[in-house]
């Protein structure tokens, strides 16, 4: 009797770490590495302005999040941006498009673009571009994805000199069965130090896709 009493309270012990490991689980943005070092990137020599794309768009990859992006039709993606200049580069005024293959523009997804969809989901119809099972869709928007939603998205307003800025950008794809496939990804709107604007950036998706797995 003595010994089923130690071994169950060994098994609540046990239960109640792991229930609250799991529900203590926050986001943690992932590692920025020099965007040179994504193979989708552009780098500027004369700017020495560095932007690239790493996309979220496999299962191991994309569960860093707890919301499923794949099941309400968005696929996730990290914009690295690095400036080894010596002055400091704005990104106030960005503008920032995803060109799919068959030219559909599509901007990144804002907070309430992502609230509403969590908030009424609606099942695509289409194959999904992550390779997740789909389960059932539930329409709430609790603090934690809440939380996950404003500490991953990129709000960075500037660059400093000889450092990286990152973020993930979501883009609404429902509808497009290899949305990556052929697409190209277009940045403007950054200025130097003295209000010039730089070259706009072009990063072809494929150099992601074409890229060697590790």
């Amino acid at each position: 009797m003595v010994m089923f009493r130690r071994t169950s309270l060994v098994l609540l012990c046990v239960t109640g770490f792991c229930l609250t490991a799991w529900a203590g689980k926050n986001f943690a943005m992932p590692e920025a590495k020099p965007a040179a070092s994504y193979p989708a990137h552009d780098y500027h020599p004369d700017e020495k302005v560095t932007v690239a794309l790493d996309p979220y768009d496999m299962a191991d990859k994309a569960s860093i999040f707890s919301v499923r992006y794949s099941d309400i039709g968005f696929m996730p993606i990290l914009l690295v941006i690095t400036n080894d200049s010596d002055e400091t580069i704005s990104l106030r005024d960005l503008d920032m498009k995803l060109i799919t293959v068959d030219r559909t523009k599509i901007s990144p997804a804002t907070e309430d673009d992502l609230y509403r969809r969590l908030s009424h989901p609606k099942r695509s119809t289409t194959p999904s571009p992550l390779p997740f099972p789909r389960g059932k869709i539930k329409g709430t928007v609790n603090d934690k994805t809440r939380d996950e939603i404003q500490n991953s998205q990129f709000m960075a307003r500037a660059v400093e000199p000889h450092s990286t800025q990152a973020g993930f950008l979501f883009f609404d794809v429902s509808g497009i069965s290899t949305p990556l496939a052929g697409a190209h990804f277009y940045l403007s709107g950054a200025l130097n130090g003295r209000g010039n604007e730089l070259m706009y950036f072009e990063i072809a998706l494929e150099k992601y896709l074409s890229a060697p797995t590790k």
